[in-house]
This record gives C-alpha cells, structure tokens and sequence, in this order.
C-alpha cells in the first residue's frame, strides 16, 4: 500500500504518516506506531477508541486499524492539502478561507463534545492537528491525547502532567489550583488557533517592525480596546472584518478564568454572527508560574511572540 513506507508526508506526537494507495486507486494516509515511539501504544488505543465512534464531516475518518508485533498502523483519508500549519504561516489561505477552516474546525470539535455517547476532549487542538481535504475542508485529527468522560457527571476531571503542545495548553491543565480540566479546556486551545490565524496574517504585513516584544493576544487586545485596527494592509473590508471577528472570538476563548469562556456550540454561533455585535471579553493574560515564556517558545515549531518583560505570575 505505502511501496516499503516510501512516501513520508508527516511526523506526529505518536508515529510516522506515510501516504499510500489502495488497489481501486484511493489514496490514504497510514500512520505508523511503534516501540520507537514514545508513547506509541497509549496513543494507538486512544486514536482507535475516539475515532471508531465519531462520524461527522469535520473531524478524519479512519478507515482501518492493523497490529501486527510491536508495529501499530492506522489507516485514514488522505488529506491533499495537508495539516494548517503547513506553508508559510497560512499565508496560502485567504481570510475567507480561514474562516470556513475555524468554523468547521469549531464543528469539528463541538462534535466532539456534544454529539458523541461520552463527551471527548481532544486535549490537543493545534494547526498542526487540523488537516485539510481537496476542497480545504477542515478535518480534527490525531486523538492520541483524547479523554472521555460521562456526559452524566462532572463536567472536569483530573489529569496527569500535559503532554500537548504548551502553546496551546489552557492554565488549568498546568496547573491544578487554576481550575478542573473540562471542555472548556478545548475552548482555549481553539482560541489560541483563532488568534494564530490572524497573527500568520499580521506576521506578513509587520515587515520591518520589531516582533520580538510582542506577545500577540495581548497587542491585538489592546489595539481592539482602543478603537485600532489590526493593521492589515491590501485587505478588503470584509476581510477586515472577518481578522477582528476571528480575533475577538479567539480572545474570549482564551480567558483564564474557565467559567468565562464560551462553549464549543456558542462558539460556532459566535463565528457565524456579524462580527461587528461582537464585545471584546475582560482583559485576562497570564501565564501559570511554573510555566516560563522560554518554555512556551521552545515547544514550538515556529516563533510564537512572547514579550521578555512578562514575568510568568499566579
């Protein structure tokens, strides 16, 4: 199917994506789990439990599952325009674009939590986790880190030291006396996407301005607050309108206190709604102080704009 795994198009947290080619012609994704891969059998479980039991358009459809020895195989559609986080930091896409790809990423994911017999938290939405079909239909992917938990009980539970890209890691995962880990905790993690979009954005007009300082949620807050504009240049107003709309959404998203942010089902409403109705949220930005701005960078696979100045604070 893969020709000896000879075309690799993607590394994640829990294997190897190689594409392959079924008899008929079908192209599929194949990723590969094994002893190498720290991790791999968890990983291998939690994929085959979620996805064995979501069907809906936004999020990747697996279409078989081989375990032979300590190998571990998962087969899924092919993705023809990869993850979002491939190109030059969404460069490729227009702002129109991107607002399908968030609105049914948010679909995605409200499925998720919503839809299913048990609620799933993802635990680990980020661009890289986003793939996209021939038509750049956004598709959830990769639940290695996937949780369950009734939708009968609590809306939290407890969880070990997070394992996800810390970028997108909302306080309460970190940190135990931030609040329960819940959907909610998703919620962040889709806004910190949100802002990411735009900033990809803004990154490519900022030409010969200084970044390094900039922690963007914060300057695009403050820049909101006052009237301003984001300062995107040769973009129409609609396109305009859809940068704020995109901005604000993400920034509610992303409130530190767990109660102030909006579900994955207001979300979409809040997406889909005239930008223009949308009130900025309060000002919450903080980072949990066993969390460092340094370690915030080094996990990523591109510069995400933290200020130096910002100490890390309770």
């Amino acid at each position: 199917m893969t020709d000896q795994f000879r075309d690799k198009i993607g590394r994640g947290r829990f294997g190897t994506v190689f594409k392959g080619k079924l008899p008929d012609g079908g192209l599929v994704a194949v990723k590969v789990l094994g002893d190498p891969i720290k991790l791999a059998g968890e990983g291998f479980v939690n994929e085959i439990n979620v996805i064995a039991r979501v069907h809906h358009n936004n999020v990747v459809r697996l279409l078989g599952v081989c375990s032979e020895g300590s190998h571990n195989v998962l087969v899924s559609d092919y993705m023809p325009n990869g993850s979002l986080e491939e190109g030059t930091k969404f460069q490729p896409l227009s702002l129109e674009q991107l607002l399908q790809v968030a609105l049914g990423t948010a679909r995605g994911i409200r499925h998720l939590h919503e839809g299913c017999d048990s609620c799933i938290l993802h635990m680990d939405i980020k661009s890289q986790n986003v793939l996209l079909d021939h038509g750049f239909v956004p598709k959830v992917a990769d639940f290695g880190l996937s949780k369950f938990h009734n939708k009968e009980g609590k809306d939290s539970f407890s969880m070990g030291t997070p394992r996800a890209d810390l970028r997108h890691v909302a306080p309460e995962v970190l940190s135990n006396g931030l609040g329960d880990v819940s959907c909610r905790s998703d919620v962040y993690s889709f806004g910190m996407l949100l802002l990411e979009m735009v900033e990809g954005k803004w990154l490519a007009e900022s030409k010969g301005k200084s970044s390094s300082q900039l922690y963007f949620p914060m300057w695009v807050y403050d820049h909101l607050s006052e009237g301003g504009d984001l300062e995107l240049q040769n973009v129409t107003q609609l396109e305009s309108a859809i940068a704020r709309k995109l901005c604000v959404v993400g920034l509610w998203c992303i409130q530190k206190s767990v109660s102030e942010r909006p579900l994955m089902a207001k979300v979409v409403e809040m997406l889909q709604t005239n930008g223009d109705h949308l009130q900025l949220p309060p000002n919450s930005f903080c980072f949990p102080e066993h969390v460092s701005a340094k370690d915030l960078q080094s996990d990523s696979s591109r510069q995400l704009l933290i200020p130096e100045s910002v100490e890390p604070s309770s």
